[in-house]
């Protein structure tokens, strides 16, 4: 996807994620373990953060729908098409970029409010999964559902690579992730067998 695609607009924020909301769910916004990116710092800085949750909201006009016994499907479509049904996707922030490069580590300074939301591109997500130093980040974090979101962050990351690249990339993040859990053998072998190429 083009950088210049915004998904979506940040609600609040803090130095290890922040929350986006948006109106449609798809196709425009990215899936569960889905590199994003959101200016910092007056520009300075751009927080690189995973998709970890994707909340689909109510509201009081779709509570009344589902109470409807007959519902016509030209009700579902219009509320579907025409409204803005609320949608918030949450990010964990797994590192930025700076003047001095890329980093992985928490941002020195989250984004604020009503910046927009770009997901990455093929050639960042390439140039941010070189390394796999932003896994611990994912592991440390207590708010996101560290093993699939490793699991699905790993997979997407192999996608963006050539076919011939993707079978070697993921057998490296497996070493990583063995260096990581060595002493969670069954933690371990679980994640192995859901990036197993």
């Amino acid at each position: 996807m083009p950088d210049t695609i915004t998904i979506g607009r940040l609600l609040r924020s803090s130095t290890t994620g922040f929350v986006f909301g948006c109106s449609v769910p798809e196709p425009e916004v990215p899936l569960f373990g889905a590199f994003v990116k959101v200016p910092a710092q007056k520009g300075q800085t751009e927080v690189m953060g995973l998709i970890y949750n994707i909340a689909v909201e109510d509201d009081l006009f779709v509570r009344q729908m589902v109470a409807a016994p007959d519902l016509d499907e030209a009700y579902i479509q219009d509320q579907r098409a025409n409204r803005q049904v609320p949608i918030e996707v949450s990010v964990l922030a797994v590192g930025y970029r700076s003047s001095a490069g890329l980093s992985y580590a928490l941002p020195p300074q989250p984004p604020i409010t009503l910046d927009r939301i770009h997901p990455c591109s093929r050639a960042e997500v390439l140039e941010f999964t070189a390394r796999f130093d932003y896994l611990r980040l994912i592991l440390d974090s207590p708010e996101a559902p560290a093993d699939e979101l490793i699991a699905a962050s790993l997979r997407l990351a192999a996608s963006a690579r050539p076919p011939e690249d993707r079978a070697f990339f993921l057998r490296e993040a497996g070493k990583e992730l063995a260096r990581l859990l060595s002493r969670d053998l069954a933690r371990l072998e679980n994640l192995l067998r859901r990036i197993r190429p």
